[in-house]
């Protein structure tokens, strides 16, 4: 099956909205850990690793499934396109778990660059 995912954070809650056949539009407030400790770009990683995990422990997202994630921040198209580094090591940990994902589910990840966001629109 192929899938739109869609993610966005603030320092305050992440949101990620999977698209398919039907929609599924999901909202978080940070843990204590990172509540307004972390910056939009850090809390956009969350929420997107946040997001697929819990795509696929809801059996939403299945092993070889296509996945193409829509991004909206030209820094994170271009680090997950191009696997640039970025000096963050919370974001360059939530790519490695993401790394873990995709291989273990045997997802095919597309990252497309879109300014119009869908998980955006929950939050803001």
């Amino acid at each position: 099956m192929q899938h739109d995912f869609y993610a966005f954070g603030t320092p305050q809650k992440i949101s990620w909205v999977l698209k398919n056949d039907q929609i599924i539009e999901q909202t978080r407030d940070h843990v204590d850990m990172y509540l307004n400790k972390v910056n939009q770009l850090q809390s956009t990683y969350i929420a997107l690793h946040v997001g697929i995990f819990w795509c696929i422990g809801t059996f939403r997202i299945k092993n070889e499934d296509t996945v193409n994630v829509i991004l909206d921040s030209k820094k994170m198209y271009e680090h997950l396109t191009n696997e640039n580094q970025i000096d963050d090591e919370l974001i360059e940990n939530r790519t490695k778990f993401l790394k873990q994902l995709i291989h273990q589910r045997k997802l095919k990840m597309q990252y497309l660059f879109n300014d119009e966001n869908l998980a955006r629109k929950l939050i803001e």
